[in-house]
């Protein structure tokens, strides 16, 4: 069986741009624009935690499912960079699309249930990252050390969603136009890697 390396680096840069911060500053400030600071911790706190939650159980329940599939680790490669290619062309068409940042029209604060929805799914843990997840933790098999670096990866990112929301206001006030720049930059490199290990799959899979 072929070994299909993708490496700490490469897994940290696909999964910040599906469940890393920038696309979750926005939604947030708009749904918490007018509530105090106590309030914004809370919710962003309840987020970060029902995120973990449903990864942990996404990931477990899907890496079972593939692996009595048996599915080969080049198929699922490829699917990884099908994948990483349409989020990434998702990102750069959506720029010029972006909403502005509106705050609530009313003085009532939100409800803390919506640190579940939309907030955590699928603002913060959107499909596709759930899809790259299962991908992950099903190439890293039963190697424990590759299962861990696949957990450590996943709880970095969303310890730095949980900061960005904290900080949300201040961040899109400063770099909020260099954000977006960042992302089109990121998202044209991530359709390039994409399509780097689709083709590389092909060349793995024996016709």
């Amino acid at each position: 069986m072929p070994e299909v390396e993708f490496g700490a680096r490469k897994i940290f840069f696909m999964l910040f741009l599906m469940l890393g911060p920038i696309k979750i500053l926005v939604p947030f400030v708009a749904m918490t624009g007018n509530c105090d600071r106590r309030f914004r911790h809370r919710m962003a706190r309840r987020a970060i935690l029902f995120s973990a939650a449903a990864l942990a159980i996404a990931g477990l329940l899907g890496r079972t499912m593939l692996e009595n599939f048996e599915i080969s680790l080049p198929v699922l490669a490829m699917t990884g960079g099908i994948i990483l290619f349409l989020v990434a062309l998702q990102t750069v068409l959506q720029q010029s699309a972006s909403m502005p940042v509106r705050s609530n029209e009313t003085d009532k604060p939100p409800d803390l249930k919506l640190a579940l929805t939309p907030l955590a799914f699928p603002t913060i843990v959107t499909p596709y990252g759930v899809a790259a997840v299962i991908v992950f933790a099903t190439l890293a098999g039963g190697r424990q050390a590759e299962g861990l670096t696949v957990t450590t990866i996943v709880l970095l990112i969303l310890a730095l969603d949980w900061v960005a929301m904290l900080f949300a206001e201040t961040i899109l006030s400063w770099i909020g136009t260099l954000l977006q720049v960042l992302a089109v930059v990121l998202g044209v490199t991530q359709a390039a890697l994409g399509l780097q290990i689709i083709l590389h799959s092909f060349s793995m899979i024996k016709w």
